[in-house]
């Protein structure tokens, strides 16, 4: 098997280096150290990671996205079956953890990811 990435020198897409975690650089090496801490520097090509930063936009964007989700599913369980509190309790407080947990780290990564591509830097003021 070849170690060559199957991409063309510009890096891979957006996609591949969001889902899989990936530098948006080489696309070989890993964009996180722990589970949502950014690591220092891509252990392949060496891209300093110092200079992404996401914020608060993927913690805004997972609750906006499972809000929808479970608020949506919420009241269509309770227009169909009509179940007592419990069962929703019981169904929808391990769905908003789960997902939670599920879509930030994705989220994380493609905030990063378009930072890089878009060569997104921290505004500065000239004074």
């Amino acid at each position: 098997m070849s170690n060559r990435a199957p991409w063309p020198s510009r890096g891979p897409s957006v996609l591949y280096a969001s889902l899989m975690a990936r530098c948006p650089r080489c696309g070989r090496g890993s964009l996180f150290q722990g589970y949502l801490k950014v690591g220092e520097h891509c252990p392949v090509c060496g891209l300093d990671y110092s200079g992404f930063q996401a914020g608060d936009g993927p913690a805004v964007f997972a609750i906006l996205i499972v809000g929808a989700i479970v608020t949506g599913g919420a009241l269509l369980t309770e227009v169909t079956f009509q179940p007592p509190y419990w069962v929703h309790a019981l169904i929808w407080g391990p769905a908003l953890v789960i997902l939670t947990l599920g879509i930030l780290r994705p989220l994380k990564a493609v905030l990063i990811v378009l930072q890089y591509k878009h060569r997104a830097e921290e505004a500065r003021r000239s004074e």
